[in-house]
């Protein structure tokens, strides 16, 4: 698995090599981050011998002493050596006060510093503070539809598109027999560990079973308009009574932990950020498997976290569009480009086709939109500029 580069955030990482500021590298727990980290290691020795890598590995029983920040200041400045001393450190948040030491050690010009986290909260907004804008984050997500097929060695095919819809995308899967019960077992445990240790534990949920069923919603609802207030009289028809706030609080450590990614709703028109009705989506499609099952009647939600999962991956900022009383399933912008999406299982009818085209055709400006669905054969038309792409297309040739 070493061998296989995600050349993607290898890409974006390159231009920052050896230059004075911290590069964060987030995302979900057991998402390839340490497999990246290792990569830009042995990158930086390839194009630079005389760097002298210090690797830590928060995980490892072997850097266990390592609890605060004079701790990891001293381990380090005690494996240093020359002008280039490249610091990998892997899932830094466990750490205490880890900033301070980053800080201090950024101060340095030896340093060439990179490191990995679970907690995006952290790492881009109050680490962001702390550093004075020293850093960069690059958000590193479950492998797309393409990186998928090159790491299980598979064709593209739609045989491989429906096991990428079950399993997901997270890397170590290349080890384990392809059957449902190993897979499935091995994602279970997985969620857990990432509830129990970034979530649960990190901030203290006592109300375990609330927390379970509040996932669970999220996992049924997904890409469907969701707020506080909907899940609180949700829950309170199921005879569990929770404040909104207190709603709130448990979806953010949710997107903390990147478990789930929060999408809001912007008006095409006038550009409005509306703050209610957002929606959500999984990091990873296997994760959510795990917690809602893997039903066939939840194909267009799957799709659709399929299409969202994609276009993150790109880099793409993506919002819900909103015109007038349609919706847009995906607004995705990028390099001041915009493009609009929207998604569909089966194009079946001609009601169906003049919905999912008739809600692009409104938009008035001359960006590109498409429509995506399933269907085995494109739909021969690009009615006024709008086009339409198989999935397995669209997951494997849009950039």
């Amino acid at each position: 698995m070493k061998n296989i580069k995600r050349e993607q955030y290898l890409q974006r990482i390159r231009p920052y090599y050896q230059k004075g500021l911290i590069k964060v590298l987030t995302g979900q727990r057991r998402i390839g981050k340490s497999f990246i980290l290792r990569q830009i290691g042995d990158e930086m020795v390839e194009k630079f011998p005389e760097a002298n890598l210090i690797y830590i590995n928060k995980e490892s029983h072997e850097y266990k002493h390592l609890q605060n920040d004079t701790d990891l200041i001293e381990h380090v400045k005690s494996k240093s050596i020359g002008k280039l001393n490249v610091v990998l450190i892997d899932e830094i948040q466990e750490i205490k006060d880890f900033e301070l030491a980053l800080r201090s050690l950024l101060l340095d010009e030896i340093y060439d510093i990179y490191c990995t986290g679970s907690n995006s909260h952290i790492f881009s907004s109050e680490l962001a503070t702390f550093l004075s804008g020293r850093q960069i984050e690059i958000p590193i997500h479950a492998l797309s539809y393409v990186e998928f097929l090159t790491f299980h060695q598979l064709e593209n095919n739609s045989v491989s598109l429906y096991r990428y819809f079950k399993y997901g995308g997270l890397p170590y899967l290349i080890h384990l027999p392809q059957e449902d019960s190993i897979v499935f077992d091995y994602l279970k445990n997985i969620l857990s560990t990432i509830l129990f240790r970034d979530v649960i534990q990190r901030h203290q949920i006592r109300d375990v079973s609330f927390f379970d069923n509040l996932i669970s919603f999220l996992a049924d609802n997904t890409g469907s308009p969701v707020s506080a207030t909907k899940i609180s009289e949700y829950l309170k028809s199921q005879k569990i009574n929770k404040s909104v706030s207190v709603i709130i609080d448990y979806i953010h450590y949710l997107e903390s932990a990147n478990i789930i990614h929060k999408v809001k709703r912007k008006d095409i028109q006038g550009k409005k950020i509306f703050e209610v009705g957002e929606k959500y989506y999984f990091e990873d499609l296997g994760i959510r498997n795990v917690i809602s099952g893997f039903k066939g009647s939840d194909i267009s939600k799957i799709i659709e976290n399929v299409v969202f999962n994609h276009l993150q991956f790109l880099n793409f900022k993506i919002h819900v569009g909103k015109s007038d009383t349609k919706e847009i399933d995906f607004i995705a912008e990028k390099n001041n480009e915009i493009v609009y999406i929207q998604v569909c299982y089966l194009l079946t009818d001609e009601k169906v086709i003049e919905r999912e085209f008739g809600n692009l055709n409104e938009i008035n400006d001359h960006y590109p939109k498409y429509v995506i669905s399933m269907d085995e054969m494109p739909i021969n038309t690009s009615y006024r500029g709008i086009k339409h792409m198989k999935l397995i297309d669209f997951l494997s040739n849009f950039e």
